[in-house]
């Protein structure tokens, strides 16, 4: 018999991001949401044999990558701004933004939000198109950023 006080995982079929507090887009797929500690130096036991000390280093951040279904061109325009001729105008000042990406459930409440800081688009992929292919045309945004924390 089921027991009734038993958590199953949450419905993650939907992510919100966030950029400066405006609601830039809903995504399918995420993936990126990764830290990994680099290690400086082994230091070999002196007299011991059976192991290496191994002395932690700087956080190494993933980038964050975000796919959806094409919708509206605010993704592409936040990429501009970060780049080309846009970049150029505003002096090659890059303008870091803070992002939040939130987790959210099936009846629309928000599970869990990360947040990351000094947060720029650094590639947009736009949609492959096939006449033969009925696949829905997607886009994909990868953004750089300077670490995370996790809300909730």
């Amino acid at each position: 018999m089921p027991n009734p006080q038993r958590s199953h995982p949450p419905f993650t079929g939907q992510f919100i991001l966030e950029i400066d507090g405006v609601q830039v887009g809903a995504f399918t797929e995420v993936h990126g949401l990764q830290v990994e500690v680099e290690m400086t130096d082994e230091v070999k036991e002196g007299g011991q044999n059976e192991y290496v000390h191994r002395l932690p280093g700087r956080l190494k951040w993933s980038n964050l990558v975000l796919k959806r279904g094409t919708t509206d061109n605010n993704l592409f325009d936040w990429f501009k701004a970060s780049s080309g001729e846009e970049l150029a105008a505003n002096r090659n000042k890059l303008e870091r933004t803070t992002a939040a990406l939130s987790m959210v459930g099936g009846q629309g409440q928000v599970l869990r939000t990360w947040v990351f800081y000094d947060a720029f688009p650094v590639k947009w992929s736009g949609p492959k198109f096939a006449a033969t292919s009925s696949e829905l045309a997607t886009e994909e945004l990868e953004v750089a950023h300077h670490g995370f924390r996790v809300d909730g």
